[in-house]
């Protein structure tokens, strides 16, 4: 049977083919018409590009070892994309996506394609909404990624405070493993076969946190119905805004602009600061970016980083710290916020979260290990994965 080509269907049978993937009555004009972002709510944009030999590995392009099937590939796009958007605490609306490809790729691997993306796409009730095709020497996908939040609730890179600790939503190293035992499979035979592919799958199918955001949102409102409740004591009033008949800590918004009260209470006092970003580009760089952007520094506790417990019968403990640190691609979230609030999201994200360290004062990132198992050193972003 012969291997149907791009080359062969060409630019409009192409997008014929691609069309099903979308909802209905969104493609097939210059732009797509898609509602507004909820009330009250602000539109977050964020663009990935991933390229065939540098963000994934398929047989095409002259790729030495295929370590991504075209289904792995749509995946992991469409996972970048969606993990950057919980990372700034919102919600996604739609994706839509640019593919540079060369004409002797097969239809089926650019189907198989979306349907990784789809497959990802679809837990999360996200649609695609359009995109571009082009030629190319190189295959490579570009997605940029809509979604909603509140203003005040947006998880930014400067949010982090002094005495804020540092919450990481689960394991690190588990994608840099996968990777290893992809890359080299004679590697890790001591593993079992459940094992492997746990590691294998962090690697190829990595879950954006967006369940994580549900869940800070019930630890914001808690911590801010205790700040009313304090500010309605010192202020000995009590706003229409704040009656406790009326008073629904999931629907607390900052008041009105010109929101008139007897007290000098602000809106400002009633937002609570959360810095953060995902751990995409390893958990180091998450720290020493967030660090960076908020003037601030840090203290990480080695022994709290959370490791796959397979990783002891893959390498030694120096070398698992440093894939977890450095290895990249595990897509959690590395989050700075009140100590009283991380236990407690911690405990509710249950197995792999955990307190890693506490942001300080200064500007330096220091791994410090109180029990001398591992050597205290400076972390930084030259140890890490950069493009240029």
């Amino acid at each position: 049977m012969t291997l149907e080509l791009l080359k062969d269907i060409g630019e409009q049978g192409l997008l014929e083919r691609l069309q099903p993937f979308c909802p209905p009555g969104i493609v097939g004009d210059d732009g797509a018409v898609i509602p507004p972002p909820e009330s009250g709510q602000s539109l977050v944009i964020t663009t990935d590009v991933l390229v065939n030999g540098v963000h994934f590995s398929d047989r095409y392009g002259g790729v030495s070892q295929c370590t991504t099937s075209p289904e792995d590939a749509g995946w992991r796009a469409a996972a970048a994309n969606l993990s950057d958007l919980a990372a700034m605490g919102a919600s996604p609306l739609g994706i839509t996506v640019g593919l540079s490809l060369t004409g002797d790729v097969a239809v089926s691997w650019v189907e198989r394609l979306y349907q990784g993306m789809t497959q990802c796409l679809n837990q999360y009730n996200t649609p695609i909404l359009g995109g571009d095709i082009c030629r190319s020497p190189v295959i490579a996908i570009a997605i940029t990624a809509f979604g909603q939040v509140y203003p005040d609730r947006a998880i930014r890179r400067t949010g982090a405070k002094v005495g804020h600790a540092i919450v990481v939503t689960g394991i690190h190293g588990a994608s840099r493993a996968g990777l290893e035992l992809l890359l080299n499979p004679d590697f890790g035979k001591h593993l079992s076969s459940e094992e492997r592919l746990s590691l294998i799958k962090a690697h190829q199918r990595p879950q954006p946190r967006l369940d994580v955001i549900a869940l800070l949102e019930l630890q914001v409102n808690r911590l801010l119905e205790l700040q009313v409740n304090r500010l309605k004591v010192e202020s000995s009033i009590q706003p229409d805004n704040l009656q406790p008949d009326n008073f629904q800590p999931s629907t607390l918004k900052p008041w009105p602009k010109g929101h008139a009260t007897r007290t000098t209470l602000q809106p400002s006092t009633l937002q609570l600061s959360i810095g953060g970003m995902d751990s995409s580009d390893g958990l180091a760089d998450a720290i020493v970016q967030i660090c960076r952007a908020s003037g601030v520094g840090a203290e990480i506790d080695p022994n709290r980083i959370t490791l796959p417990p397979s990783l002891s019968k893959l390498v030694s403990p120096e070398q698992a710290l440093d894939w977890a640190l450095y290895g990249g691609e595990d897509f959690e979230l590395v989050l700075c916020l009140p100590n009283e609030t991380a236990e407690e999201l911690v405990a509710q994200l249950g197995e792999g979260a955990a307190v890693i360290g506490k942001i300080t004062s200064g500007n330096e990132v220091w791994l410090k290990d109180k029990t001398a198992t591992y050597a205290d050193q400076l972390l930084s972003l030259n140890k890490g994965f950069q493009h240029f």
